[in-house]
């Protein structure tokens, strides 16, 4: 699909996206009897997350016809992607159309295996956080981590999940002495919340990769902060090399 035909469904987003604004619309274009359609899905992001479509929206457009691209407004600022855009579009596998309210210009961005860099990614929950930073680092070693659906505040919902402690195993971590740390370890850790709520990886030399609430990844000094509210070491089991369990 040319750009120009996707573009014929920008009225519609606009339309949508002054009626949503400040906040941002979202919602994705169908094909559907050889038209292009806009369907308007309700936005369930909450705090440090810009735009979550519905599942349930999603799933009536899917029912509606083909799914050709993700729509969404970027209000009162450029329509050029973001970082956490870029990756969306990755993930997606389709092309993503951006609007600027009041303006009405608009961007369509295609897949392209775009990646973001490990330090510098600005924090959006959900997109990149201190999970997806750790899945990011394991893949540039050959493996693969689950992406998982994380709501904002899971930490402290007393219905759960308890996200990290229920799935470590299951992606192959092992727990183990924290005494014997080595580059790799991943560091679960419970900064003031019901539950482990944080994640970095040890990088070696005393120092951390991780991402913090609000704030862009980057490389830190593992110290008492971090050391005091570690509750977990855990090491793939790939790295193992003799380590022994907990």
């Amino acid at each position: 699909m040319k750009d120009e035909t996707l573009a014929r469904v920008v009225p519609y987003v606009i339309i949508h996206a002054n009626a949503e604004a400040p906040r941002e619309c979202c919602g994705v274009v169908i094909l559907n009897d050889d038209d292009l359609v806009y369907v308007a899905c309700r936005n369930l992001a909450v705090e440090y997350e810009h735009f979550i479509i519905a599942g349930y929206d999603y799933a009536r457009a899917e029912d509606s016809g083909r799914v050709m691209a993700i729509a969404h407004s970027h209000p009162y600022i450029a329509p050029e992607p973001s970082l956490a855009d870029r990756i969306g579009i990755e993930r997606t596998g389709l092309p993503w159309l951006i609007v600027n309210v009041p303006v009405g210009s608009y961007t369509i961005t295609r897949p392209s295996g775009y990646k973001a860099p490990l330090v510098g990614r600005p924090f959006v929950h959900g997109v990149h956080d201190c999970y997806a930073i750790v899945r990011d680092y394991f893949a540039e070693r050959g493996i693969d981590l689950h992406d998982y659906p994380r709501a904002f505040g899971w930490w402290d919902d007393p219905l759960g999940p308890d996200l990290y402690r229920e799935n470590f195993a299951t992606e192959g971590f092992i727990e183990v002495d924290r005494d014997a740390l080595q580059p790799g370890d991943l560091l679960l850790m419970n900064i003031r919340a019901r539950r482990d709520n944080h994640m970095a990886v040890y990088l070696g030399n005393g120092v951390i990769l991780h991402h913090l609430i609000g704030q862009a990844s980057r490389r830190e000094a593992y110290q008492e902060f971090y050391q005091r509210r570690t509750t977990a070491v855990l090491r793939h089991k790939s790295l193992m090399q003799g380590a022994t369990p907990c």
